[in-house]
Parts: C-alpha cells; structure tokens; sequence
C-alpha cells in the first residue's frame, strides 16, 4: 500500500548524458512515485536538465537538492523556480543551501559569516519575489531594489503553479532559520531519530517565532537492495564517504549519536548502516527503513540509490528502486 507520506526518487549524480537522466524521469512517471529530486549538477546545469525533462515530454513534479545560493541571486533563482513551474506544470520543490565554506569563497571571496541567516534572506527574498508584484528589499547580503518578476507577457498572463521554496537543513541552528522562512526543510543522511528529537523541534520553534506553520520535511535516505556480489560496508562507503569527510555532515552525525570520523571510513559505513541511516537489505527490511523515517516525523523520503549506480551501474540502480517502490504498490 502506498505510505499516506511521500515517497520519491533521486537523480543519483550530476547529469553526464541526457539518456539516464530519461531512464529515471520515466521510472518516476511510471512506477507512481511522486517526484524526481537532483543535486546541484554543473555539469548540466540542473534547472536546464530539468527543463530538457519536460520539452521531451516529461513533465513530472521536480525539486532540488541542494542548491548553491552563491550561483546565483535570488531574483534569478525565483526565476529559474517560476520557469520550472510553467514548464512542468506542477510546483517544483527549490531547496537552497550555503554550500561548503570553500566554494563561497571561491566564488564571492569570503564564507558566509552567518550561513543560517544567510539562507533564511534567500529563501525569504525568493519566496517574496514569486508571491509579490515589487519587492523593496535591502538586507544583511542581498538587495532587490523596487522590482518583481514579469507577471504578464505580450499574449497575456504568465501562468505558473506555486513553487515551494526550501532549504538544505541538518543542524539546529539552521532548522530553527528554515522554520522561520521556509515551506520544507531538506535533510540529508539525517538519522531517523535525530530529525524526530532534534531537527523537528528546532523547526517547530523557529515556524513559531514567526507565526507561520512548521515546514515538511524531505530527507534523501541512500538505499540498496542485498543482491549477491554485493557489500553493505562498501556501498556506504563509497555512497556516502564524500559526505563523511565534510564537516558539517560529521559533525551532525556525532550529535545523533554516531561513531563516525572521517579519518575512519570503514566504521563510519559500518555505524550508518547499522543506524539505518544507509538502507539495505531485501525489498521489506528497505520498505521497513522507510517506514522508520515516516514515523519518526519525516513527511517526504527521498530515495538516493548513487551507491549501486556508482559501483554497478544505472540499470542496476533503477532495478533497485523499482523493487523498493513495488514494496509499497
């Protein structure tokens, strides 16, 4: 039976060539799954990746996660969620994040002092510019003077449904900015427990402060199905060690109570799959993990098969999740 929550799928890496990009969107149309996530792509730049979906006939919900604020301005990203809009027809889910420090400053020549505060502007600047006709908005780091996306063309209305504007969340303090300013809150590698007695709260408290509701939750959860020639320790490994060796992910699984450092990268894999934060096994005990993550609050799981993509292959990967998605058919 199909969870009440949302169960999705996620482009696994930056696009290389347009026909697996393809082979997921028509996964996702076909098997009911109810949107198709990608992470920030330079090498096909993700908003053009996703607009290729639609021109070539798929036009299925769409989101990102996570993309880099210092890309662009934030009247060019509500621009690039408006067009998403028109172009699919159905609201995209556009979730920002400050990124790694390294890659702000190579781009803008400093890390953001603040990154939750920084995040919370941009998203809040975004949100204004897709509701409001002018927005008259100097801040901390970001200035809109006295002007608003074009609502109408020469032929008439601009249509467009309602893009939901997010933000990349793991740690309280970010949660508590993405409850002041955000419709949903995208976590990665965030176990279960931790998102239901941590990050919740910490967006609860910061929806509060502002009087607005508590942002849903979607969490990109790696998942791979126990299939011979294969090992639980290496596939999270190799999915998830990039992750493991960034501050901010180490750092958020120690506070959930992981044994997890970068200079270890075997007990690391060992500890994420023990605390389910890396699913595998059989199609149930996957399905079973999932249920997990709806219980402890979560509304939206994301799956993430880049493991077996990257070990064994695309095709290998969709097989995957097909049967993970079966499971709830």
């Amino acid at each position: 039976m199909r969870p009440e929550r949302r169960l999705s799928v996620l482009f696994p890496h930056m696009v290389r060539e347009p026909g697996e990009l393809l082979q997921v969107a028509g996964l996702v149309r076909d098997s009911g799954a109810d949107r198709l996530w990608m992470g920030q792509s330079l090498t096909v730049e993700t908003h053009q990746a996703l607009a290729y979906l639609a021109g070539a006939g798929h036009r299925i919900p769409v989101g990102l996660s996570v993309a880099l604020m210092a890309l662009r301005h934030p009247y060019d990203a509500a621009a690039q969620a408006r067009s998403l809009a028109v172009l699919t027809g159905h609201p995209p889910v556009v979730a920002y994040g400050a990124g790694e420090p390294e890659f702000a400053t190579a781009l803008n020549g400093a890390p953001y002092s603040r990154p939750a505060s920084a995040v919370a502007e941009y998203i809040r600047v975004m949100g204004r510019l897709l509701e409001e006709d002018r927005v008259d908005h100097r801040g901390a780091l970001f200035h809109v003077g006295r002007m608003g996306l074009p609502r109408l063309a020469a032929c008439g209305p601009v249509p467009s449904p309602v893009a939901e504007i997010g933000a990349g969340v793991l740690r309280p303090g970010m949660a508590r900015a993405a409850g002041a300013s955000a419709d949903v809150a995208v976590t990665w590698l965030t176990p279960p427990r931790y998102v239901r007695d941590t990050l919740l709260p910490a967006l609860s408290a910061g929806a509060a402060s502002a009087g607005r509701p508590r942002p849903r939750v979607a969490t990109v959860v790696h998942a791979a199905l126990d299939r011979d020639g294969r090992s639980a320790l290496l596939l999270a490994q190799l999915g998830a060690g990039g992750h493991l060796r960034v501050h901010h992910y180490s750092d958020m699984l120690r506070r959930a109570g992981l044994d997890v450092h970068p200079s270890d990268p075997v007990g690391s894999a060992r500890e994420l799959v023990e605390e389910g934060v890396f699913l595998y096994g059989k199609p149930g005990d996957v399905a079973a993990g999932i249920r997990a993550h709806y219980e402890a609050g979560i509304d939206e799981v994301v799956l993430n098969p880049f493991a077996v993509a990257h070990v064994h292959g695309m095709d290998a990967a969709l097989s995957d999740v097909r049967e993970i998605l079966a499971e709830f058919t």
